[in-house]
């Protein structure tokens, strides 16, 4: 160093201080530029806020970088990225390159891997590119709808602050405080009776089971007897009984026939018109002879007291 001068030194020194920054800030920004990787070409027609050195993820982890950004002015909408990824890493055909973004605006490209059957995409090939908006983009699509539901949500606002301003409502908590008192109360009374209840359960149907003996033996016994009366009937001599039936019935038919023979006293007094006129005659002067005997009994009866006869009469 003696036979450097003073400028030189401080050039020397200045040199080295601008290629440590350089690196420096390059590691800083995740830049290794004594890479080995693998280059490749993704095309976007907007890079929502990527930039160079931004991270490339698969599956999450990092697998390369931006390395360069390029604009095709005679293309206008086509921006064509520069990255670099770990020779390691193969990309299968049809893998999308998605640009994303958290909620504290960091950027980076996510790589979604197409069917390794497919092939792969060879270095300095061309990857697909395209944007998701991530949870920034879900809350951009959510805006609309919460514009929509704020003049509701200020009505709901505004008719709680009315219920809440309601001097009852505290009445009306102090009873529901009661209420709820009261249903504990009689929860516990109810879950006590279902005790009892289930205690005399048993009992109950040991006294239903002797119940339904009894009846089973009642009904053995109506059985027994509907049988012995069918055993009675069927032993009665019912062609004796039909018998003299049919006897009754003839003697029934000959004594009609009687009746309505003429030649009979039966059946010429009720025919003969003769034998009924004097036998009407009959009982008319019957009926007349009585008739005189109330009228003059001293005509046909004569007694005295004394034995001697009444001097008046002729």
């Amino acid at each position: 160093m003696k036979g450097f001068t003073k400028e030189i030194k401080i050039a020397l020194v200045a040199i080295v201080g601008i290629v440590v920054l350089f690196f420096g800030m390059n590691f800083l920004k995740g830049v290794n530029l004594f890479s080995s990787g693998n280059t490749y070409y993704i095309t976007f027609n907007n890079i929502s806020g990527l930039s160079g050195s931004s991270p490339i993820k698969a599956d999450g982890y990092k697998v390369g970088t931006v390395t360069d950004i390029n604009y095709d002015f005679e293309h206008p909408g086509v921006i064509e990225v520069e990255v670099d990824i770990d020779k390691e890493f193969k990309i299968p055909n049809g893998t999308i390159a998605e640009i994303s973004s958290d909620l504290l605006g960091n950027v980076q490209i996510d790589l979604v891997k197409g069917l390794p059957m497919e092939g792969y995409v060879q270095p300095m090939g061309k990857i697909e590119g395209r944007i998701n908006g991530g949870a920034l983009a879900q809350l951009k699509e959510m805006v609309p709808h919460v514009e929509r539901l704020l003049p509701k949500i200020d009505s709901i606002l505004t008719s709680v602050n009315y219920i809440m301003a309601d001097p009852a409502l505290p009445s009306t908590l102090h009873h529901a405080e009661q209420v709820t008192y009261d249903l504990t109360s009689t929860t516990k009374q109810i879950n006590s009776l279902m005790a009892t209840v289930n205690k005399e359960v048993p009992g109950l149907m040991g006294k239903a089971g002797g119940v339904l003996d009894h009846a089973n033996n009642a009904m053995g016994s109506v059985v027994n007897v509907t049988d012995n009366l069918s055993g009675k009937i069927s032993q009665l001599d019912l062609e004796s009984t039909l018998n003299e039936l049919h006897t009754t019935l003839a003697n029934l038919k000959s004594f009609t026939e009687t009746l309505n023979n003429s030649n009979g006293s039966l059946g010429l007094l009720m025919k003969d018109r003769s034998v009924y006129d004097n036998l009407n005659s009959t009982m008319a002067h019957a009926d007349s002879l009585l008739v005189n005997l109330r009228e003059n009994p001293k005509r046909y009866v004569h007694f005295s007291v004394f034995g001697k006869k009444d001097k008046k009469e002729k």
